[in-house]
C-alpha cells in the first residue's frame, strides 16, 4: 500500500467517522452522563466491538481472495453498488440526523434504551460499548464494500490489513474522544443551519467517488 493510497483511505474514513452514528452518539451521551474518565470504559468496549467486526471482514476477504477470486470480483461490484446507494442516501439525509443529534442532547434521552440515570459499573459500561458496536451489522457490509478499493490482493495482505486497521482506529478514536470531551458543543455546532446536511453530502460524494473507482477497476481488470 502506497503512502498516497493510505492517505486517501485515512482522509475518507476520518470524514465518514465524523457523522453521528450509534457509536458516536453513545460516546457523546455517556460523556455527558458519566464523565470523561468513566466513559473511557465505553470507548474501550466500542473499540473491541469494532475490531471484532473489522477482523471478521478482513479474514473473510482474505479467504475469498485466495480461494474464490470470482467471488471477490462479485463482492467488488456489489460493494460498489452498495456504496453508490450509501452515497445517494447520504446526500438526501441530514434533517433526520439533525433531529437525532438534538434528541441525544436531551438529558433524559437514552441511546439504545440505555437509562442514563442508572448507575453503571466500569465493566457494565465496557459491555455496553461492545454490544452497541456489535449490534450494527451494517458495519460489516460497509467494510466489505469499502475496503477492497484500498487493498491490493496481489501483494502481501497482512501489512495492508495492519495499516488499514491503524488508520480506521485512529479516525474512530479521535472522533469518539471529540464526542466524549466536547460532544455538547459539537452537537450544537452540527445542528446549526445546514452543517450536518453538508457533512452528509460530503460523505455521499466520497462514497460515490470510491464506488466509481471500484467499478472502473473491475471493468479495467476484465478488459
Amino acid at each position: 500500500m502506497s503512502f498516497e493510497q493510505f492517505t486517501l483511505f485515512f482522509l475518507s474514513t476520518f470524514v465518514i467517522s465524523a457523522t453521528p452514528g450509534p457509536n458516536m452518539l453513545l460516546a457523546f451521551q455517556h460523556g455527558l452522563n458519566y464523565g470523561v474518565k468513566r466513559t473511557l470504559w465505553t470507548l474501550a468496549g466500542l473499540s473491541i466491538g469494532l475490531f471484532i467486526l473489522l477482523l471478521s471482514t478482513l479474514l473473510g476477504l482474505n479467504i475469498i481472495s485466495r480461494q474464490f477470486p470470482w467471488l471477490l470480483l462479485a463482492i467488488k461490484v456489489v460493494g460498489a453498488l452498495y456504496l453508490l446507494y450509501l452515497g445517494v442516501k447520504s446526500w438526501q439525509t441530514g434533517k433526520e440526523d439533525t433531529k437525532l443529534l438534538n434528541a441525544s442532547n436531551t438529558p433524559n434521552n437514552a441511546t439504545n434504551s440505555i437509562n442514563p440515570k442508572r448507575v453503571h459499573s466500569s465493566l457494565s459500561l465496557f459491555r455496553i460499548g461492545v454490544w452497541v458496536s456489535l449490534s450494527n451489522p451494517k458495519a460489516i457490509l460497509f467494510f466489505a464494500a469499502f475496503f477492497p478499493k484500498f487493498i491490493n490482493f496481489s501483494a502481501p495482505l497482512l501489512p495492508q490489513y495492519v495499516w488499514l486497521t491503524i488508520g480506521l482506529f485512529i479516525s474512530e478514536t479521535i472522533w469518539q474522544l471529540i464526542y466524549t470531551f466536547g460532544g455538547k458543543k459539537l452537537a450544537r455546532w452540527l445542528a446549526t443551519g445546514q452543517r450536518l446536511l453538508w457533512l452528509n453530502r460530503i460523505c455521499g460524494l466520497i462514497f460515490v467517488g470510491i464506488a466509481v473507482a471500484l467499478l472502473w477497476e473491475v471493468g479495467h481488470g476484465m478488459i
